[in-house]
C-alpha cells in the first residue's frame, strides 16, 4: 500500500502513521534531485528518489541515499558549544542558546563598533538551498555592513567564461544528450558526480552515440567511454585549438552559422591555424592522431554535443579552456539541434530574485570591501592597512569547511589558530574548522526545514519541506541568524519573515508557487535548441569568440591557451603534477564521516603510474610522502592505470583530522587564482612523492551511525 505525499504547514508533522514527504537534495550537485522521505512516527526511516521527477526518476547516488545515516549520525552535533580547551583542541562545553547568542551578540557589536569589515561570513555550497544558503545570512551580514564574500572555490572561472562567450552560465537541455551521436564528456567524471546525465549519456550510447572522455585521470567514467583522451592538466585550451585547427583546414565548419551568429570569426581563426595537431599533442601529452581522429568526428558527426564540468577551470588558464570549448558548437552549428551544443551550467536560466532574498539595500549605501574566499589563509593573517583595511577580526563560518576545504591549509589552519580571532561555525558535526570555533552552533539538515532549490544541471525548480522535526536544540541557518538579528536589536521588518515567506519571495511570481507545493517541482519554459537562430544572451546577440568586455579589462579578448602557473617540465624539484579530484563516495567534504561510505573509501590514497613508482621505489599500499614548497601530506599509494604518467592524483577532500598525519590534500594547493572569475587553482599543483614509514592517525575515526535511531542534530552542510 503507497503511503500519501504529506502536505504539511509551515513546521514540520509529527506522524502518526508513515508519511511521504517531498523534497529536494541540498548538496553540490548538477542533478538537483528530488527526494522523497519516508517518516514513521517522526523519524525519518527512508530517503529515496522521486520516480515523479523526470531528471531524478527514482534514483539516487550511493551518498544521498543514504541521507538518513548522516541526519542521524552518532556524532551529529545536538546542542550549541562554547570552547573550553585551547584553540584547535576540539575541546568544548555545552552551552544555552541564549547564552551563546547573546554572547556572539555582544562581541561581533564591540568589533562592529571598531569597523563592521573586520566581521566576515565565510560559506559555500554545503546547502545549495536559496532559503537556508544565504536569505536571512546575506539581510544579517548586510545589514551589519560586514565584509562581503567572493564565493569563488567552485565555479567562477567557467561561470564567467561561459557569460563572455554565450552571454550567460546557458547551454543544452541535459535530457537532449539521449538524442546525441558524439558526446565529449570533458574533465567530468559522470558516473560519480553527475549520474544523471551518465544516463541519458547510456541511452545515447545504448542508440549508437560515440562517447569520448576527455580527462588527465583514467575515471570511472573513462573506462565506460568509447575511448579516453588523458591529456596533461591544464592543457585542455591547446587541444581546442588543435581540433579548431582541423575543422578549419578540412573545412568542417558551418559557415552560415558563423556568419549569422558569431563575432570575433577572423581573429579566432587566425589564432587557431597556429595550433596544428602535431604542437597540440606535445603540450598535451597524446598522440597526434588521437586529436585528428577526435577533430574528424566532431567535425563530421551530426548531432554533437560537448558535457563540460569545472574540473577543467582548476587551473590558471582554466577560464579560457572554458571559453574555448564553449566556442566549438559555433564553429559546427551544432546549435542548430536540441542535441548539439555544450552543457556547463543551466543556472542562468533561472530567474531567481536574490535581492529580494539576500537584501544588499540594507547595506544602505555603505561601501563595504570583498575578500575572496580562495585567498582566506592569506586573508586571516593579514594585519590592517590602507590597501586591505581592518584586519579581521570575527569569522562566521556556515555551509563550508574552509580549514578542510581551501587551499594551502597549513595558512587557513594558522589564521584560524590565532587567539585574537573570534570564530562562529554553524554545522552539523565538529569538522576541522568547528574545531577551531570558539562557539559551534547546531544546524538542522535538509529534513528538518524549508528550502528551495535552482540547478545547474537541469531547468526544473525544487521545493523542499521539512520531513522531520528539528532534532536535539538544532535551529536551521535562517533561524539563527534572525535570532542573531533580535540581539543585535536590528528591528528591520525583514527579519522577521519565515522560511516559507522566503520561499515564495525567492522567485517572485515568475514560478507558480503552488505547483511546487502540489507536486515538488516546477519546469521552466526554456527552448528546447535555444541558439539554434543563434539569440545568444550576449550584448552583440552572437556567440563571442572576441569579448570586448574583457578587452576593456586588459585581457585578451580572443581565447588563449595559459600554460599552468606549475606547468610539467618547470620544476626538478617537483616533477609530478597532481590532481585531486573528489573521492567517488564524497562530496568535497561531505559524507566524508558517514560510516558506511567511508568504509566504502578506505583511507587517504594516491593514485600513481606504474613508470613514476617504479622510478621512486613505491609500491601499491605503501605510505608515501607526497610535498612541496607549500607542505606535505601522507596517505597510502595505489599504483594504479588511472594514473597518467607524470601526474598522480590525491583523492580528496578527506578531512585533516581522519589523514595519517593530521593533514590532507589541500596542505599542498596554493592561493593563485584563475586567468577569468579569481577561482582558485587546485589541479595547477606541483609535488614530488617518496616513500616513508607508517604515520600516526591525526585523530581517532569517527563513531559510526545507527540511521533512525537516536537523537540527531544540526543543519549546515560541508562543503
Amino acid at each position: 500500500m503507497t503511503t500519501p505525499i504529506a502536505d504539511v504547514s509551515a513546521h514540520a508533522p509529527s506522524p502518526t502513521a508513515p508519511l511521504q514527504v517531498r523534497g529536494a537534495c541540498p548538496h553540490d550537485c548538477p542533478d538537483t534531485c528530488a527526494l522523497i522521505t519516508t517518516v514513521d512516527n517522526g523519524v525519518a526511516v527512508r530517503v529515496q528518489g522521486n520516480p515523479a521527477h523526470h531528471h531524478t526518476d527514482g534514483a539516487l547516488c550511493t551518498k544521498v541515499s543514504r541521507y538518513a545515516e548522516r541526519s542521524y549520525h552518532a556524532e551529529r552535533l545536538l546542542t550549541p558549544l562554547r570552547r573550553s580547551g585551547p584553540k584547535g583542541s576540539g575541546r568544548f562545553e555545552p552551552v544555552g542558546w541564549d547564552e551563546a547568542l547573546s554572547d556572539i551578540a555582544s562581541r561581533l557589536q564591540a568589533i562592529a563598533a571598531r569597523d563592521p569589515q573586520a566581521i566576515l561570513p565565510y560559506s559555500y555550497a554545503g546547502t545549495m538551498g536559496l532559503v537556508q544558503s544565504e536569505a536571512m545570512a546575506g539581510r544579517f551580514f548586510h545589514r551589519l555592513g560586514a565584509s562581503l564574500l567572493d564565493r569563488t572555490i567552485c565555479s567562477t572561472a567557467g561561470g564567467e567564461a561561459l557569460v563572455h562567450t554565450l552571454g550567460s552560465r546557458v547551454g543544452m537541455k541535459v535530457e537532449h544528450f539521449a538524442h546525441s551521436k558524439l558526446i565529449l564528456i570533458w574533465g567530468s567524471n559522470s558516473i560519480g558526480s553527475n549520474l544523471h546525465f551518465w544516463r541519458v549519456a547510456q541511452q545515447a550510447k545504448r542508440d549508437g552515440a560515440r562517447l569520448v572522455c576527455i580527462d588527465p585521470r583514467r575515471t570511472e567514467t573513462a573506462d565506460k567511454c568509447h575511448e579516453h583522451i588523458a591529456l596533461r592538466p591544464g592543457t585542455d585550451t591547446a587541444l581546442v585549438f588543435a581540433l579548431m585547427h582541423q575543422l578549419i583546414t578540412h573545412d568542417w565548419l558551418d559557415h552560415d552559422y558563423i556568419e549569422q551568429h558569431t563575432l570575433g570569426w577572423e581573429g579566432l581563426r587566425e589564432r587557431a591555424l597556429q595550433w596544428p595537431p602535431e604542437r597540440a599533442a606535445e603540450v598535451c601529452g597524446v598522440p597526434a592522431q588521437q586529436i585528428i581522429d577526435l577533430a574528424r568526428a566532431y567535425g563530421t558527426t551530426k548531432p554533437a554535443a560537448i558535457r563540460v564540468n569545472y574540473g577543467v577551470q582548476r587551473v590558471r588558464g582554466g577560464g579560457n579552456a572554458v571559453r574555448a570549448i564553449a566556442c566549438l558548437p559555433a564553429l559546427v552549428g551544432a546549435w542548430r539541434e536540441p542535441a548539439g551544443g555544450v552543457l556547463l551550467s543551466a543556472s542562468g536560466h533561472f530567474p531567481v530574485d536574490r535581492a529580494a532574498l539576500q537584501r544588499p539595500d540594507l547595506l544602505a549605501g555603505r561601501r563595504t570591501r570583498t575578500l575572496n574566499m580562495s585567498t582566506i589563509g592569506d586573508d586571516l593573517l593579514r594585519e590592517s592597512s590602507s590597501t586591505f583595511g581592518p584586519k579581521v577580526e570575527a569569522v562566521i563560518v556556515y555551509n563550508c569547511n574552509p580549514v578542510a576545504v581551501a587551499p594551502e591549509s597549513a595558512k587557513v589552519v594558522q589564521g584560524f589558530l590565532r587567539e585574537d580571532l573570534f570564530t562562529v561555525v554553524l554545522e552539523h558535526f565538529q569538522t576541522d574548522t568547528a574545531d577551531h570555533a570558539d562557539y559551534i552552533l547546531p544546524a538542522t539538515t535538509q529534513l528538518e526545514h524549508w528550502d528551495i532549490h535552482a540547478s545547474y544541471g537541469h531547468t526544473d525548480v525544487l521545493l523542499n519541506r521539512p520531513a522531520i522535526a528539528p532534532v536535539g536544540l538544532a535551529r536551521s541557518n535562517t533561524d539563527i541568524f534572525r535570532a542573531l538579528a533580535a540581539k543585535m536589536r536590528f528591528d528591520d521588518p525583514c527579519f522577521q519573515d519565515d522560511d516559507l515567506t522566503l520561499c515564495r519571495s525567492a522567485f517572485g511570481n515568475r514560478v507558480d508557487f503552488q505547483q511546487l507545493l502540489d507536486q515538488g517541482f516546477a519546469t521552466l519554459p526554456v527552448p528546447e535548441a535555444p541558439f539554434a537562430h543563434g539569440n545568444f544572451p550576449t550584448a552583440s546577440g552572437r556567440c563571442e569568440f572576441y569579448s570586448a568586455w574583457l578587452a576593456a579589462q586588459g585581457m585578451d579578448g580572443l581565447p588563449e591557451y595559459l600554460p599552468n602557473f606549475e606547468a610539467i617540465g618547470s620544476s626538478t624539484r617537483f616533477p609530478l603534477a597532481m590532481i585531486s579530484p573528489p573521492a567517488r563516495n564524497f562530496l568535497n567534504s561531505s559524507f566524508v564521516n558517514v560510516t558506511s561510505l567511508r568504509d566504502i573509501e578506505g583511507e587517504p590514497l594516491l593514485e600513481i603510474h606504474a613508470d613514476d613508482a617504479a622510478a621512486r621505489g613505491i609500491g601499491s599500499g605503501q605510505m608515501v610522502r607526497i610535498f612541496n614548497e607549500r607542505g606535505e601530506y601522507h596517505c597510502k599509494a595505489r599504483v594504479s592505470q588511472r594514473a597518467r604518467p607524470g601526474v598522480v592524483n590525491g583523492l580528496g577532500i578527506w578531512w585533516r583530522k581522519l589523514g595519517p598525519a593530521g593533514t590532507n590534500v589541500n596542505e599542498l594547493t596554493s592561493q593563485r587564482l584563475t586567468d577569468i572569475g579569481r577561482g582558485p587553482v587546485f589541479y595547477d599543483c606541483l609535488v614530488e612523492v617518496e616513500s616513508t614509514p607508517c604515520v600516526a592517525s591525526g585523530a581517532s575515526p569517527l563513531r559510526g551511525a545507527t540511521p533512525g535511531a537516536g537523537a540527531a542534530g544540526p543543519s549546515v552542510s560541508l562543503d
